[in-house]
């Protein structure tokens, strides 16, 4: 079934990244835009927006804006987990500076392929765009400062190998600042899959509760999953944080 899920996701962001080189919209492709009020480019600021080419702006299929509460920094290495059409790159890129690096890790062709056409028109150097999945992350460990995502992390069907490759990569001290699709606690795993499907989402989202567990199993502290906007009843764009400790290998 994971497999099915898988090729399935990929053929839809697939779509997603040929509707905008063929200037069609991603909104046709079946993938998780239905309301730009809670998915989308409208969740970035318009100087965010004026920074990125428009294909870059228009491939945004995210629930939310990492790089607003990433607090990256001068120097820093980032890595974005699901990077699709490259905006989260391309902005983390120009916050860390010439002396930092943004990385950007998707499993689809076709959004790479569109990812590095964004970096080129956008002049931005510190952009590297990996093909591979996350729950097996081409990096070393212990090589990333940060970890951002956007509305991706919720497509997996292995998240404890996903936390676990973040707590890898990321260097002791390291932290995650990513937005996801969240369930209340009281909604099951069915309910949640009445309201959606897996690539639009909603049906393999976590709920707060079992994601903040799975960030505690995987070694992660300070842990929290905080509300932003409702997508659905009982499901919400959501902000998520967590530190790996200091002392950790």
């Amino acid at each position: 079934m994971s497999d099915v899920v898988r090729d399935e996701v990929r053929r839809t962001y697939a779509e997603a990244a040929l509707a905008v080189t063929e200037s069609a919209g991603c909104c046709g492709a079946g993938g998780c835009a239905p309301d730009a009020t809670t998915f989308g480019a409208g969740l970035y600021g318009a100087g965010d927006r004026a920074e990125l080419p428009e294909a870059a702006v228009l491939a945004s299929l995210g629930c939310g804006n990492p790089t607003a509460v990433a607090e990256l920094r001068e120097g820093e290495t980032v890595l974005d987990l699901g990077s699709g059409g490259g905006i989260d790159v391309l902005l983390s890129a120009k916050r860390v500076g010439p002396t930092g690096r943004a990385y950007g890790l998707d499993m689809t062709d076709e959004m790479l392929a569109l990812a590095l056409r964004n970096a080129a028109e956008a002049g931005v150097a510190n952009a590297i765009f990996l093909k591979g999945e996350m729950e097996a992350i081409p990096l070393p460990a212990g090589s990333v400062d940060v970890i951002i995502s956007n509305c991706v992390l919720n497509l997996s069907t292995d998240k404890p190998a996903v936390f676990a490759e973040m707590a890898r990569v990321l260097r002791p001290g390291g932290r995650i600042g990513i937005s996801d699709i969240v369930a209340e606690d009281r909604l099951s795993a069915e309910e949640r899959a009445e309201r959606g499907s897996f690539v639009g989402c909603i049906a393999g989202a976590l709920s707060r509760g079992e994601y903040e567990a799975a960030l505690e199993a995987a070694g992660f502290v300070d842990a929290g999953v905080e509300f932003t906007h409702e997508v659905l009843d009982g499901m919400h764009g959501a902000i998520v944080r967590a530190v790996k400790p200091a002392g950790s290998s």
